[in-house]
């Protein structure tokens, strides 16, 4: 900064040049009421912040969703973005299309923009076989960061997630209630981790129950309707009569698949979603699925985040969230024998 800049601001803020000097360059041994009113001159002044104090200046945080097609995305954007308002935070939302930005790339430019945080909710940390070295990077740089569902281990950020193995059991135990037997599973991909926690857990408890889920009774899929609908549809040619899906746009794909075939739900096939996502209740029939409690999901994520840009300790234990099963239409007792 020329020297008039330098001398203009140690008037305005009533210091020395040389502490305006230490601020603008990161140095220490300057209060933090004094950095922040040489900070705010600065923008009173209308001079540009040096690029490293920038995201400072906007409390900037960024948001890394996976996508926006599901409806359960943009919802937990609405209440992080929400929580981060009232504590100060600017979010700086990331959502990852196909053939566009890659995640790796979106921790770049928020490295690059020097944000206080991020929140994942929903990304590559999820996948056990995919590239983490961004995580990495974000480690090196002390960067805090909070990973929103089922993590790969060793990563060392926290983590918030709902008990996939908790959800798996309410599934497993609705369906077998109802009278099934014939129960299988369409999942995210094989290395997905909530998807593994998910069949770890039912398969548990249906061999409690005694009623065997074989490989060919479990299908991975995109998250999409698309994927959904041919994954369900392999199921139901292998005579399954109750389906959990891993994700709402999944089921609502189940579903189609079953009414291609000429077939009702619930009255041929339950299916089961995940989320409760927004119109659940408008599709036909109306869907019955786990619900994630997002609320307190994404302001337990913003606390955890926001103590750790405030200098505390969070321990690297996941928070583990209680789903509800919410039944509606589509499930009913399978057909008779």
């Amino acid at each position: 900064m020329a020297r008039r800049r330098l001398a203009e601001v140690a008037e305005k803020v009533g210091v020395s040049e040389a502490t305006v000097s230490r601020v603008l360059n990161g140095k220490a041994g300057v209060s933090e009421d004094t950095r922040q009113a040489v900070l705010t001159a600065l923008d009173v002044l209308g001079y540009e912040r040096p690029t490293q104090l920038r995201g400072e200046r906007n409390r900037l945080v960024g948001l890394v969703l996976p996508e926006l097609q599901n409806p359960i995305f943009p919802a937990f954007a609405d209440v992080v973005g929400n929580v981060l308002a009232q504590r100060g935070f600017t979010p700086v939302l990331c959502t990852k299309t196909a053939g566009g930005v890659a995640e790796s790339e979106y921790v770049e430019l928020l490295l690059d923009q020097h944000v206080s945080g991020v929140v994942f909710a929903g990304g590559l940390y999820a996948q056990a076989d995919a590239s983490h070295e961004h995580y990495e990077r974000m480690r090196r740089r002390k960067l805090p960061a909070v990973l929103v569902n089922a993590a790969v281990d060793g990563l060392g950020f926290p983590g918030v997630s709902c008990d996939d193995a908790v959800a798996a059991e309410q599934c497993f135990r609705h369906l077998h209630a109802l009278g099934h037997r014939r129960i299988g599973m369409v999942l995210g991909t094989s290395d997905h981790m909530p998807s593994r926690r998910k069949l770890a857990a039912l398969r548990a408890a249906a061999a409690q129950a005694g009623v065997p889920v074989p490989d060919q009774a479990i299908e991975y899929t995109m998250f999409t309707v698309e994927g959904g609908q041919a994954a369900a549809g392999r199921l139901i040619e292998r005579g399954y009569t109750g389906l959990v899906c891993a994700s709402d746009p999944i089921a609502i794909g189940a579903i189609r698949a079953v009414k291609r075939r000429g077939l009702s739900v619930p009255g041929d096939v339950s299916i089961i979603g995940f989320d409760d996502s927004a119109f659940m209740t408008a599709i036909d029939p109306p869907l019955t699925t786990i619900r994630q409690p997002i609320e307190a999901m994404g302001r337990a994520a913003v606390e955890i985040l926001a103590a750790q840009i405030g200098g505390g300790t969070v321990p690297l234990e996941e928070l583990l969230f209680e789903p509800e099963l919410v039944v509606r239409g589509s499930t009913a007792p399978p057909p008779a024998a």
